[in-house]
């Protein structure tokens, strides 16, 4: 969001930013009731329009008690655990199990308590782990105080993730020309070195480059 807010900034639009459901979200980016939606990666949501230039880049992970020793190894290595995800996930490796698996996971509703909620989960033992994405889940944990208690247990996925336009006739010139202008800037952003001092103020690596090991 920082990176969309300095794209943006002195340009010749204006952002209003909203927050919904994830899945509302994209259907709304689909219908043309919103011009963009941040930030999906292209896999979960297909029919959208995505610039050339990527916003971020996501990680998929477990994360269980540090006194575990478990760790994610395969579709093997999930049986018999209960897993916390959020409804409406979409994990193109593992969807499939997911569904073939329901009683191994623990659905919650995916908005600004879902990670606080699944680390009161994971510590009080009621779920042995929980997915997530790496950046959120780990500023989250210094956030809330969970940061010696919880940590990464391997991970599924990394995609990159975009600001996705919609695919809305009535609104293709328009999107088409913020498409053009994201990208240049996104660009500009990338090459005057901004990406890491944006990521460094919430104490995470930098996206661009190779995010650390977190096993």
């Amino acid at each position: 969001m920082d990176t969309v807010k300095e794209i943006f900034t002195d340009s010749p639009y204006e952002l209003e930013i909203v927050t919904y459901p994830w899945s509302r979200s994209i259907h709304m980016a689909r219908t043309g009731e919103v011009h963009a939606l941040l930030s999906p990666a292209r896999a979960e949501a297909p029919d959208l329009l995505y610039p050339k230039e990527e916003v971020g880049a996501q990680k998929m992970c477990f994360f269980g008690s540090r006194g575990s020793t478990w760790t994610y190894q395969g579709e093997a290595s999930l049986k018999g655990q209960m897993i916390g995800i959020a409804h409406d996930t979409s994990i193109e490796e593992l969807n499939d199990f997911i569904a073939e698996n329901k009683e191994g996971f623990h659905f919650l509703t995916y908005g600004p308590r879902y990670l606080p909620l699944s680390f009161r989960m994971v510590d009080r033992g009621r779920l042995n782990s929980f997915l997530f994405t790496y950046n959120s889940t780990i500023y989250a944990l210094k956030k809330e105080g969970y940061a010696d208690k919880i940590s990464a247990a391997g991970c599924v996925s990394k995609a990159n993730v975009y600001m996705a336009f919609t695919p809305d006739l009535n609104k293709r010139a328009f999107v088409l020309e913020v498409m053009e202008y994201f990208d240049q800037k996104m660009k500009a952003l990338v090459k005057a070195g901004r990406v890491p001092e944006i990521m460094k103020a919430y104490g995470l690596p930098d996206w661009n480059g190779a995010l650390p090991s977190v096993f």
